[in-house]
């Protein structure tokens, strides 16, 4: 690979003249694939460069090649064939359809040459050309697009629109499985439950009232797990074992007593998503009431951020264009929670953890902070881990609760178990999902709307150092609040 000085660059024609300053420039493949290479006029289109896979993105390559100002054109080898990126600034070439980039000189803030295709836009998400400029000390700095008022505006109000004309009907799978629980159950065989089924909440039916009642979610094992160890148990072993449900709503830690949240099929999407948020749940379970009849009500399914946001990422997958927030790169928009920068104290703070704290203290953070996960880091602040509010189910595997103390386990500890307990063979990066503040929020909403991710980690490109994170609530919380 070559790698340019700063006194030396190619360019289109070859060498450059000595003192030529180098721009460094990350170029992304964002579309998968096993091996992937960069070449281009830069390189004389002689050289491939070989690209790798961003830490947590396993689809995406990059790699950073300083270039000169200047006008350059590049492709990329993908598995052997060479492949452009549809997404961003293109135009058709002596080798074909290829990628240009067009570097200004003074100051270093790349633009688009008028050739280039109009239908095209720059994908921000995939950082291919960073914009910088040169400060007084010489030194390059990244120059953070903008959007207008009346572009946000116009954004969040064509999403709420959409919503709104959309009903809890839609997110009804074709078909699929819905647990519920008795409350009559014993509160072990229940959380044994929720981890058997991968799940981590599940409605509570009164068969005596005929009715739902509640929730009982992984926070709610949380609670009694802090309620044992902070006042001990009265109970015997045998009792914990068989103590049900509605005996500890009715008991002196009255911990189910939140008001049962649900929505119905009509409902509009909106206001489903604003349920969730303004009660700071994780789903809203979609009931058909009882008919005149006098039958039972069902439940049709459970709904989350996520299966709205899937929604929402389908409709406007084909006209992104449309809502130009959605090309900003995160760190540009006020979404998210993120690491305060020195000086700043209005941010709120982002919690974090070392492998070595106890479990008590993540469960209480958890808890205290109103937090559904808590990155793990090392003594650079680097992403380890990360431990969610439903790796506490492992604890139900084995009665694994009834001898460990909180205080004396490591959230090492807990999270070695909980993968034991869910699949040993299995990596926790698929959970331990991460990002970077130059993604855009449209690939962030993409990610956010797979299955079984609720959040992203905002890293630093390299050395993994933890910046902030972004959940569905944030997302949801930006357009709707």
């Amino acid at each position: 690979m070559f790698s340019p000085s700063m006194d030396s660059a190619r360019d289109v024609g070859g060498v450059v003249a000595a003192g030529t300053v180098l721009i460094p420039v990350r170029f992304v493949w964002p579309y998968g694939g096993r091996t992937v290479y960069l070449s281009g006029s830069f390189t004389r289109w002689s050289e491939l460069l070989q690209m790798s896979p961003v830490e947590g993105c396993p689809t995406v390559f990059q790699v950073i090649h300083n270039l000169a100002p200047g006008y350059h054109q590049y492709k990329f080898f993908v598995d052997g064939e060479w492949r452009h990126d549809e997404h961003t600034p293109h135009i058709t070439g002596d080798y074909g359809i290829v990628n240009t980039v067009l570097l200004a000189t003074d100051p270093f803030v790349p633009v688009l040459p008028p050739d280039i295709v109009s239908g095209s836009n720059m994908d921000v998400d995939n950082e291919t050309f960073q914009r910088v400029v040169r400060l007084t000390d010489g030194t390059l700095s990244e120059v953070m697009p903008r959007i207008s008022d009346v572009d946000v505006q116009t954004s969040r109000q064509r999403i709420s629109t959409y919503l709104s004309m959309r009903t809890a009907y839609e997110l009804l799978p074709e078909s699929g499985k819905v647990v519920t629980l008795d409350v009559d159950l014993p509160v072990k065989q229940a959380f044994h439950i929720l981890h058997e089924q991968g799940i981590p909440m599940a409605p509570l039916w009164d068969f005596c009232k005929g009715q739902f009642v509640g929730v009982l979610s992984v926070l709610d094992f949380i609670l009694i797990l802090r309620e044992l160890g902070n006042h001990g148990s009265n109970l015997t072993e045998e009792e914990l074992e068989t103590h049900t449900i509605s005996a500890w709503k009715e008991g002196k830690w009255t911990l189910f007593s939140r008001r049962f949240i649900h929505a119905g099929p009509s409902d509009n999407l909106k206001d489903v998503a604003l349920k969730i948020l303004q009660n700071g749940i994780s789903t809203v379970p979609i009931i058909h009431s009882s008919s005149a009849d006098g039958s039972f009500p069902q439940l049709l399914h459970l709904a989350s951020l996520s299966g709205i946001l899937r929604c929402i990422c389908r409709y406007f997958r084909s006209c992104s264009s449309s809502l130009p927030i959605l090309q900003l790169p995160i760190c540009a928009i006020p979404v998210g929670t993120w690491m305060p920068k020195i000086g700043e104290t209005n941010r709120r703070p982002l919690a974090t953890l070392r492998p070595n704290a106890s479990l008590a203290s993540a469960l209480n953070l958890l808890v205290q902070a109103q937090v559904s996960s808590i990155p793990i880091v090392d003594e650079s602040d680097s992403l380890l881990d990360i431990y969610c509010r439903s790796d506490i189910t492992a604890l139900a595997k084995d009665r694994a609760y009834t001898h460990i103390n909180l205080d004396e386990m490591t959230v090492h500890q807990a999270l070695q178990l909980s993968q034991d307990a869910f699949n040993p063979n299995e990596s926790r990066s698929q959970r331990c999902q991460m990002c970077l503040r130059t993604d855009s929020l449209h690939k962030v909403m993409e990610r956010l709307a797979n299955p079984g991710v609720r959040r992203l980690v905002i890293v630093e490109a390299g050395s993994k150092r933890v910046e902030g994170i972004i959940s569905l609530t944030d997302i949801f919380k930006f357009f709707l609040c």
